[in-house]
């Protein structure tokens, strides 16, 4: 994913939230400066290229369907799905998080060797402030929604759990496995509810550029909102 590709569709995003694209790139900005002079890790890496990918999300069904992720090549996590695949003895090779929820966990997982994707938006600068500079920065790939600068990257997505498939993709993944998602989720405030049908959409978006079908999205395609999305 190129940014002048994801540029419109963020553009999209941030206007159906209200969000002001100036604070994405304080925060974008300030993940830069505090990773001046560091060495953040060669996303490259990871190694998903040619490889399938199992994206996880932090849905109900995640212990459940840990079978997705035994048989992928590769594991990204979203979030706190990362620390319930751990437990459950599943290894996890990138963490994709903005820090809101398990910050001290990130921390650690950088000081043992867990790659982490930590990305910067407006609503996160003080997390950014007080928690990467206690990361080992080898470990960390900092991203941003907004246009990459220095060794901030943008390789799409909007949450965590898109973000990490946007990851995968922009990394060469041959193909993406799905677990934990839970787009109808009851459960989360009306602000979170809006944040998944963002997610269903751009991994539709992203399906289409892939020319893939990803099973998290079957029987649902039929009702996705495809009008900010680019023809494919």
């Amino acid at each position: 994913m190129e940014y002048d590709d994801w540029d419109p569709v963020y553009g999209a995003v941030i206007a159906d939230f209200g969000f002001d694209r100036t604070g994405d790139e304080r925060a974008r900005d300030l993940l830069a400066r505090v990773l001046d002079g560091e060495t953040t890790l060669d996303h490259g890496s990871l190694g998903a290229a040619g490889r399938r990918v199992a994206i996880a999300g932090a849905g109900d069904t995640l212990e459940a369907e840990t079978a997705v992720a035994r048989d992928a090549d590769l594991v990204f996590a979203a979030s706190t799905a990362a620390d319930r695949l751990l437990a459950k003895g599943v290894a996890v090779d990138c963490i994709v998080t903005d820090l809101d929820k398990h910050p001290e966990t990130v921390v650690e997982r950088t000081h043992g060797g867990t790659p982490v994707a930590v990305h910067a938006h407006g609503d996160n600068i003080d997390l950014i402030e007080r928690y990467v500079p206690e990361c080992n920065p080898a470990w960390l790939i900092p991203t941003t929604q907004a246009a990459p600068v220095g060794p901030v990257h943008n390789p799409g997505g909007f949450t965590d759990g898109d973000r990490a498939a946007f990851l995968a993709d922009h990394l060469g993944a041959r193909s993406l496995a799905f677990l934990g998602w839970d787009f109808d989720d009851d459960t989360v405030d009306p602000m979170k509810a809006r944040k998944l049908d963002w997610a269903q959409r751009l991994l539709y978006w992203l399906e289409r550029r892939r020319e893939e079908r990803f099973s998290v999205l079957d029987g649902r395609r039929g009702a996705i909102d495809t009008t900010a999305l680019p023809v494919c």
